[in-house]
């Protein structure tokens, strides 16, 4: 007998218990669906997520106020001593490897067009922040230094807002009031979408860092120069790493903080928030991995059960094959080859239903998907492999049967 032969008669047979094969193969085909959409839904949400992050610019440092202490009690984050543009002066000048700086000075404020109102976070920052942040003016410009300086009531618009708030209409040149004050927008910047589990980037308002001091912050002013939060771009070359230590050791001396105290600031490293996160994203992973594999092992296991099964029902025509000149190895390959045929039309149902279900999810949820050749090819590689190492018990024992005894089966 040669392949053709034991692929038709595999063929036959499942055919002849279409319904039991079907159920057979139910294992199998979860199994390889959830793998589909387990590598599908994660790895188009890793590419997401990176995608986003990355927009932070990883050669990024955020430096942040921490939280003070009276006596035994600790406060919040945020609560000490704010940071100034003095700080910002003293890490550009001071750390090497800085390529610029600024601000971001955040308050939450009602923004006014005609009758359209619209309430979102309105940033004071530097001219340095599209560089900073590596985003791009869609229309007009962003402000000067010299507006900077003298306190100039322009503003910059996220994507969102001008939709809130101007629908489809022109922005820039046009007037708005935030929180009761006039501004003029000058420019919009570019789209940067938004990933599940991020704010909008899109929802902000950009102004100059002196005019959201004197204008919009009030009483969380508390000392001279506020600077909010500081944005640290570190040149591709420095070493992060290095950088970051010389802006902690700086800003210690700067806020007299003895040795053996504690920091009451914060310097957070893009970099490795996107270490954690990957690792973490690895390890659930491996977990919905291990899930797909218990499900391809369970259905390994009913296929072997039914294919024991199928073997005692089949007994006398297994002597009569080998009455006939069939060879052991000739009822191994044929009952192997059965097993293997069942995990692959198992496999190619589950990955119809795996992708199905990933763009599914994708289209309710929102989720991107992003469904590989490589893990098609794992899938079906993994359905092949139940059938060889769980068909072939059943195949080696229809191959060791007596024929004299198989012929007289009943």
């Amino acid at each position: 007998m040669n392949f053709a032969n034991y692929l038709t008669s595999a063929l036959a047979a499942i055919r002849l218990n279409a319904m039991r094969s079907l159920l057979t193969a139910l294992g199998v085909i979860i199994g390889v669906a959830s793998v589909i959409v387990m590598s599908a839904i994660g790895s188009g949400a890793r590419q997401e997520v990176e995608r986003h992050i990355s927009r932070l610019g990883t050669n990024m440092l955020t430096v942040s106020p921490g939280s003070s202490r009276a006596g035994r009690s600790r406060a919040g984050a945020g609560t000490a001593t704010p940071l100034s543009e003095g700080d910002m002066e003293a890490i550009q000048e001071r750390v090497p490897g800085v390529t610029a700086v600024t601000g971001s000075l955040s308050v939450g404020a009602p923004v006014i067009y005609g009758n359209r109102n619209w309430t979102t976070s309105v940033t004071g920052t530097n001219a340095e922040f599209p560089f900073v942040r590596d985003w791009d003016i869609a229309e007009g410009r962003y402000f000067t230094a010299e507006e900077v300086a003298h306190g100039a009531k322009v503003a910059v618009l996220g994507s969102s807002v001008v939709r809130e708030l101007f629908g489809a209409g022109i922005a820039v040149g046009e007037s708005l009031r935030i929180a009761g004050a006039p501004f003029l927008v000058i420019g919009i910047m570019a789209t940067r979408g938004q990933a599940g589990g991020f704010r909008d980037p899109d929802d902000i308002v950009l102004v100059p860092l002196s005019t959201a001091r004197a204008r919009l912050a009030g009483q969380s002013v508390t000392v001279p120069n506020q600077a909010g939060s500081i944005l640290v771009k570190i040149a591709d070359a420095a070493d992060l790493a290095r950088a970051e230590e010389d802006i902690v050791e700086l800003l210690r001396q700067r806020r007299r903080i003895r040795p053996g105290q504690q920091d009451d600031f914060r310097v957070r490293n893009v970099a490795e928030i996107v270490q954690a996160r990957t690792a973490a994203q690895q390890t659930l992973t491996w977990l919905l991995a291990a899930t797909a594999a218990i499900s391809l092992i369970v259905g390994g296991i009913g296929i072997m059960n039914i294919m024991l099964v199928s073997v005692t029902e089949r007994t006398r025509e297994i002597g009569l094959r080998m009455a006939v000149g069939a060879r052991r190895r000739d009822i191994l390959a044929q009952f192997l080859t059965e097993a293997i045929v069942l995990c692959l039309a198992g496999g190619l149902i589950g990955l119809a239903l795996g992708i199905g279900a990933s763009y599914a999810m994708a289209a309710l949820a929102g989720w991107p998907v992003l469904v590989s050749g490589t893990i098609i090819a794992v899938g079906i590689g993994a359905s092949a492999a139940v059938g060889i190492i769980f068909g072939y018990v059943p195949a080696q024992q229809a191959a060791h049967l007596n024929p004299i005894d198989a012929l007289r089966y009943e």
